[in-house]
């Protein structure tokens, strides 16, 4: 009688990997366990915004700045460098290139991105210029200044945004911008004469100490008018010693605070 093979079938490719997927799953469940038990959290991975924000900021320069007539080769690659997000508080950073002003605290704001433009290039900055602002606020306007010189004073009545913006300058590398806790409206006459002064709060007046640390040839920008009415932005050039303004369009700023 024929004794009878007992024979062993191969198996197949796919119960290779039905089991081999099964032990990974498995593995896989033990780990999650064992580190959910253990009071481990682990890395969530998060998408980087710089790119969005990168399209934001070019956005804004082309529909905002550039379209609106600004031409000044220099300040638009200032608007498309400044990291404008950076500048403003955190829960208002997706908003940060809309065509308005924002609130930064204090009963301040960081101005509509059109008129930073605006007045950056009413004061045609050199490189070689010394140039003061007064009212640092956020300290976006002065990083956009730095961009153009490397020759920047800001003053900033209000104690908490001046400590905030050098912290902001700081971190995005703007060193070339040297801040001060002070009065506005007595300038930095150590630190003067100035090429250009901006002024980034409503004055009812030009203050006189400003006037007297403008350079000869200089320029100033500012907004003057009374808080509760629409103000007006004025360009005073100082040439032979005389003094000239020009009114070049209404504008809403916050008030010029001085001290007690």
């Amino acid at each position: 009688m024929a004794t009878k093979k007992r024979v062993t079938l191969p198996k197949s490719n796919s119960w290779r990997f039905f089991t081999c997927g099964l032990r990974i799953r498995v593995l896989i469940i033990t780990i999650l366990f064992c580190v959910v038990h253990a009071g481990v959290t682990l890395p969530v991975t998060r998408a980087d915004d710089s790119d969005k924000f990168s399209k934001k900021r070019l956005q804004m320069v082309q529909r905002q700045i550039k379209g609106r007539g600004i031409t000044d080769l220099k300040v638009l690659r200032a608007m498309s460098t400044v990291p404008r997000h950076l500048f403003v508080p955190d829960f208002l950073k997706r908003q940060a290139y809309t065509d308005g002003p924002l609130p930064i605290g204090h009963g301040q704001t960081i101005s509509q991105p059109y008129i930073v433009a605006y007045m950056t290039e009413i004061l045609h900055i050199k490189p070689e210029h010394r140039v003061l602002e007064i009212g640092t606020g956020s300290g976006y306007q002065a990083a956009v200044l730095a961009e153009l010189t490397d020759q920047v004073y800001t003053m900033e009545i209000i104690p908490e945004l001046t400590d905030t913006a050098a912290k902001r300058l700081q971190k995005t590398g703007c060193t070339s911008v040297t801040a001060r806790q002070g009065d506005g409206y007595y300038g930095w006459p150590e630190a003067g004469p100035f090429d250009a002064i901006m002024v980034t709060a409503a004055a009812e007046f030009i203050p006189p100490p400003l006037l007297q640390q403008l350079k000869e040839g200089g320029r100033m920008i500012i907004p003057v008018g009374s808080p509760f009415y629409v103000q007006h932005l004025m360009l005073v050039k100082k040439e032979e010693g005389k003094i000239t303004t020009r009114s070049l369009m209404p504008v809403r700023f916050v008030p010029f605070r001085r001290s007690q």
